[in-house]
């Protein structure tokens, strides 16, 4: 993984004497809130409902034993014991007090971690395919990219107060594991016309208020032309984007109101008479981060491993954990695992400072000194070798770590709703709590297959409701918490917003509804399809007549 150099270390410093020194002037009443506001903004500071919430940027995903121990040690000292893995791969501390928020920042400095544009009108975290580098299907790493757009984005003169905040997946794999089409630039690494590795562009997703699926800008670009095409990207979104009203300012706006062809014009005229040339990546800068993400060492070892056979042949649950939580690496003898976080009766995408302490353990005995966070709130080890998944297995099922429903309808996305966030219009951790227990049998959730439940508290979409298969939105109707369901998204290749299949269900409603949905998609299913492909198949008339009725 990347490692700070001199210039990374002095910054993170100064950043954190600067915010010091301003949350001083604050306490002393020397600056007003609204003065202070987007001071803290730039450091991923919020004030929530019950306390300031802290907002920790993890590049690409990618955290080090060390800092997932560090993390955990600030949940334990500065928290309440624990912290909320989100879909931007960050995670966000919700108890703060201002006091102490200089400490923690430096504490985050010592492991060379900070929250610098977590929030604000800039290029937030850039996230990746979870299984980088590990993956069986992957043309390339795409990690050494996300870390390039970082150093580069990091206080960008230009870009650094642009109208609305800018995300960027990356994913370097056939499986979309990054939900690169709901992203302001969603990059995809492909086989170019002469044989070499490049990029598919996409621009202009996203979700919130209102949803779009990004739409192809190029189809292939030239790795060593990277920065200076999303520069022109940018530069037209900053000079044409909208800043007159919050709702109308992300870049997917502008795209579908020029439309992609008219976009990719300027975009094009831009980057021929600006610097299609002049950014272009030092080849020896590119080989430098190449290096930090050169793949561990791997011992050879064996495909088969007779512990683990005899294991899957004699205890169900452990097999049902094997076949959803551990995938295939890349190398043979190794697997990937992923530990849910989605333990019915808990919280999805939160972990105890014990949890983070356990894994950060667990990762230097298994998995290469290396742990991921996936956007939909779990916690990877990329590098396990075959032969120590039983163990492994063994310490994750003593926490209660071990629940195989990795890709399941147990495995929900959900945001931290109006238990928390001052913009929520709805609880949604109580509902998917209620979700969860309804479908807490694995065999039930095996007989399902793949689906995908995303949940939001509010049309912002923390919760990525658009693109889950069944997505869950909370709203306020005159004082009262209404759910609306769409059925249909996909956030992957063939990625798709949901369609609103009716009137939203007061909160002791949702589960039953929940429960209707699968069933109709179990009446319906043929030759064992996927929910969405009936869904495709068979249209929204079942499931509303199922929902609400014949009309």
């Amino acid at each position: 993984m990347y490692r700070y150099d001199e210039f990374d270390h002095a910054f993170v410093r100064e950043r954190v004497a600067d915010f010091r020194d301003q949350v001083e002037r604050r306490l002393a009443g020397q600056l007003t809130e609204d003065e202070f506001r987007p001071l803290r903004l730039r450091n991923g500071l919020y004030l929530q409902l019950h306390a300031y919430m802290l907002r920790i940027a993890i590049p690409y995903g990618v955290l080090s034993p060390r800092q997932l121990r560090q993390l955990g040690m600030i949940g334990r000292k500065w928290d309440r014991g624990y912290g909320h893995f989100t879909t931007r791969q960050n995670l966000q501390f919700h108890w703060i007090k201002l006091v102490d928020v200089p400490d923690i920042l430096a504490a985050l400095a010592e492991v060379e971690m900070h929250c610098i544009q977590t929030s604000g009108n800039c290029v937030r975290n850039v996230t990746a395919d979870p299984f980088a580098g590990a993956a069986n299907d992957e043309l390339e790493d795409p990690r050494p990219w996300c870390e390039i757009l970082r150093q580069w984005s990091t206080m960008h003169p230009e870009f650094n107060w642009l109208p609305r905040k800018f995300k960027i997946a990356v994913s370097g794999a056939a499986e979309d594991r990054a939900a690169i089409a709901f992203h302001d630039i969603g990059l995809k690494i492909v086989r170019g016309p002469d044989g070499e590795n490049g990029f598919r562009v996409l621009v202009g997703g996203g979700m919130g208020r209102t949803p779009y699926v990004g739409q192809e800008i190029r189809a292939f670009l030239p790795k060593k032309h990277l920065l200076s095409y999303i520069e022109s990207i940018l530069r037209v979104y900053n000079l044409h984007g909208r800043r007159d009203n919050i709702h109308k300012a992300r870049i997917k706006i502008l795209v579908n109101q020029l439309g992609i062809d008219k976009f990719r014009e300027d975009v094009e005229a831009d980057w021929e008479a600006t610097h299609k040339d002049a950014i272009d990546l030092p080849e020896d800068e590119v080989k430098r981060i190449m290096s930090y993400f050169a793949p561990p060492a791997l011992a050879p070892r064996p495909i088969h491993d007779a512990k683990l056979d005899a294991r899957r042949n004699t205890d169900p649950v452990f097999a049902s954990w094997l076949k959803h939580n551990v995938r295939a690496h890349r190398v043979p003898g190794y697997s990937t695992v992923v530990i849910s976080l989605k333990e019915p009766g808990r919280t999805p995408g939160d972990a105890s400072s014990d949890t983070m302490e356990l894994v950060a353990d667990l990762a230097e005995r298994f998995g290469h000194n290396e742990v991921r966070v996936n956007y939909t709130q779990n916690l990877i080890l990329p590098h396990v070798a075959t032969s120590d998944v039983v163990t492994l297995y063994d310490a994750l099922n003593a926490a209660g770590l071990a629940t195989g429903n990795y890709d399941l309808l147990g495995d929900m996305i959900c945001c931290p709703g109006l238990d928390y966030c001052n913009l929520a219009n709805a609880r949604s951790i109580p509902i998917a709590k209620e979700i969860a227990k309804r479908f807490e049998n694995l065999k039930r959730q095996e007989e399902i297959g793949p689906l995908r439940l995303n949940m939001s508290g509010c049309i912002n979409a923390c919760g990525h409701h658009h693109s889950g298969n069944i997505g869950i939105l909370g709203v306020d109707k005159k004082g009262t918490e209404l759910y609306q369901i769409s059925l249909g998204g996909s956030p992957k290749d063939d990625a798709a917003v949901g369609t609103i299949i009716g009137p939203g269900f007061r909160a002791e409603a949702v589960p039953q509804a929940i429960d209707t949905i699968i069933g109709t998609y179990l009446a319906e299913r043929i030759d064992g399809e996927t929910f969405l492909d009936t869904w495709r198949r068979v249209g929204a008339k079942p499931f509303k007549e199922a929902l609400y009725g014949a009309a």
